[in-house]
């Protein structure tokens, strides 16, 4: 379980902590999706609770993010499209998704309320907000690591029900990303559009798309 050394410095100075994860920026098809969590002073942490790509087990996902909702006093989830990150590009599209998270995970504590936010891996300027950064911060933090793993759980279950409609691309296993089975079926089937048009481009390694969006 990742310590709660960052939240206690954060308590002690009068503040409340947000951690903020993302996951979704390599995939070739489906959004980013990003998690904003706040535990209460004084929080002893949830057992079992780390970075999601430590969690093999999706049933284990899924219970400790039922727990992270339980016992948050405020949490939020946001995405940025696939349409906004062909136009705007994967690290504006992750500060995107991330800002959504955060408004959401605020509107549940009170207006006067002092946070400090502190997001996965190096500073975004993009997010245009105070914030501090923490490399590993999955690894280092525990509200981080709980918003890792709401931002996972959520994101497989919209890649789940994408595969129900897109079959053939094995998303409800790679939930979107460049396995082998998936880039065959790209060069199978064609793109669809859910597709992040340059990631799949350079997967196939070719310049030109195989296939029109269907």
């Amino acid at each position: 379980m990742p310590p709660l050394r960052h939240e206690r410095l954060a308590w002690s100075a009068g503040h409340l902590l947000i951690g903020i994860d993302e996951v979704g920026r390599g995939p070739l098809a489906g959004p980013v999706l990003a998690a904003a969590v706040c535990f209460a002073r004084d929080h002893r942490g949830i057992r079992g609770v780390r970075d999601s790509k430590q969690v093999a087990d999706r049933d284990e996902r899924a219970r400790l993010a039922r727990r992270i909702c339980g016992e948050a006093i405020a949490f939020g989830l946001g995405a940025a499209s696939v349409r906004e990150i062909a136009r705007d590009n994967i690290r504006v599209a992750t500060a995107m998704a991330m800002r959504r998270a955060l408004r959401r995970c605020r509107a549940r504590l009170a207006p006067d309320v002092s946070v400090v936010i502190l997001i996965d891996g190096l500073r975004m300027p993009e997010l245009h907000e105070d914030h501090e950064a923490l490399v590993r911060g999955d690894s280092h933090c525990h509200a981080i690591a709980a918003a890792s793993l709401l931002a996972k759980v959520a994101r497989d279950r919209l890649m789940i029900a994408l595969a129900a409609r897109r079959p053939g691309y094995g998303w409800h296993t790679n939930v979107g990303y460049a396995t082998p089975e998936h880039v065959a079926a790209l060069r199978v089937h064609g793109l669809t559009p859910h597709h992040r048009t340059l990631f799949c481009d350079t997967a196939l390694g070719q310049r030109e798309l195989f296939g029109e969006l269907s």
